[in-house]
């Protein structure tokens, strides 16, 4: 009969001397855990530095920058090119920003992520007025993203377009 061998790792962290190994490791469990509960570190915590630093005087204090923690989120358009690219009737996929941008009627500018809302496959193709998902067959309105054809089932989220100087400007959040 072979008996289980009992090794040093699995008795070392039980008998670790304070300040080694899985002391520093119950240090930043207990760091982790109170930034947590801080709430986006607008509350600084103490104590939570390495025993071996030295001089923690100022130095990490008021480098978080920002006032609490809740800042506006904006993003800056993504300007996709001439609108001239995208065909009355239709729309292009822009597969490396992740967004479909479609003319359900001439002048008019809708655009949408390109990642379905089944799966998150990124849809390939506008054809027909639809948006064709490739993975499982998922097929949406180019005029408001919503789902024409399962399993997908939500319609794709909206975004916002604008045509600034004959580009198309999309803006996701």
């Amino acid at each position: 009969m072979i008996e289980p061998a009992v090794t040093a790792p699995v008795t070392e962290p039980v008998t670790a001397e304070p300040g080694q190994g899985p002391a520093a490791s119950r240090r930043t469990l207990l760091c982790g855990a109170a930034a947590v509960l801080a709430a986006g570190g607008a509350v600084a915590v103490s104590g939570c530095s390495s025993s071996s630093s030295s001089g923690s005087g100022s130095s990490g204090s008021g480098s978080s920058g920002g006032s609490g923690g809740t800042q506006a989120q904006t993003a800056a358009p993504v300007d996709l090119g001439p609108a001239a690219d995208i065909p009355v009737g239709g729309g292009k996929v822009f597969r490396e920003q992740k967004i479909v941008v479609t003319q359900p009627a001439a002048g008019e500018y809708k655009a949408f992520s390109a990642k379905c809302t089944h799966a998150g496959c990124i849809v390939d193709e506008v054809k027909d007025k639809q948006i064709d998902c490739p993975c499982h067959g998922s097929r949406f309105s180019i005029s408001d993203g919503a789902v024409e054809a399962g399993p997908a089932p939500k319609p794709l989220p909206a975004y916002k377009v604008a045509v600034v100087n004959n580009n198309v400007q999309v803006t996701t959040v």
